[in-house]
């Protein structure tokens, strides 16, 4: 496929295979002769071919058997081009971290040493029409490293936010717990203070901000450009 053009749905599904064992690349081969839609369109080891050259050939697909530092020059290469070249890691072990730097080299399928030849044709299938392949532990994980991630940066947005609105740093640690949701209750037990004490420190925000309520405070915190969305709306309660 070359780039920018869109395939049609009846076109068969050009594979470029970079294998390092010639009797795995000869028995892919073979596999994919035997099916109408998906056509191998060239096969070389990782260190024997390049992008550019895969690109050349105009393939939609690219399987790879590893992610050696040729594989992973392959992967860079295509990032780098903005290539809308997919690519299928199969062979693999069931290694959160292996995935996870695959994923972050634009890997769109990821098959382990058990795959059947059904599930890597499947794979190839799935993957020209947009859909990602993983095992779903793999995918669990992926979607943890995630929520991780963006709890990280929410934490620390909230706390750059109550610095730049000139709050103490009690009320800077109160405004994070209210930020995750917690309520009154929650947030005194977990910084070790009476329910009094957090609504003393509400009641002290929305004075600083001349608020007349909690709601008021709230939307002037966000008309000032200290909340850029609604993960302080909790305030309210």
């Amino acid at each position: 496929m070359q780039l920018g053009t869109v395939r049609k749905a009846s076109a068969p599904i050009d594979v470029y295979l970079v294998v390092e064992n010639r009797l795995l690349r000869e028995a892919l081969v073979r596999l994919f002769f035997k099916q109408t839609d998906i056509k191998v369109v060239g096969q070389s080891a990782a260190s024997e071919t390049s992008a550019k050259h895969a690109h050349s050939c105009c393939a939609d697909i690219i399987i790879l058997d590893s992610l050696s530092s040729a594989s992973q020059n392959i992967l860079g290469e295509l990032t780098k081009g903005q290539s809308e070249v997919k690519v299928i890691l199969f062979g693999m072990d069931e290694d959160t971290e292996c995935f996870m730097n695959a994923v972050r080299l634009g890997v769109c399928g990821y098959l382990l040493k058990d795959a059947s030849s059904v599930e890597i044709v499947s794979a190839v299938r799935s993957v020209v029409q947009g859909d990602a392949v993983c095992p779903p532990k793999l995918c669990m994980a992926l979607f943890s490293q995630v929520s991780r991630e963006f709890r990280q940066k929410s934490g620390m947005a909230d706390d750059e936010a109550c610095q730049k609105a000139g709050l103490t740093f009690r009320q800077r640690q109160l405004v994070s717990l209210v930020a995750k949701g917690m309520s009154n209750k929650e947030i005194a037990s977990n910084l070790n203070l009476s329910e009094f004490t957090v609504k003393n420190h509400i009641y002290r925000i929305m004075k600083q901000f001349e608020a007349e309520s909690r709601q008021e405070a709230v939307d002037l915190i966000r008309a000032g450009g200290y909340l850029a969305d609604n993960r302080w709306s909790n305030l309210e309660s």
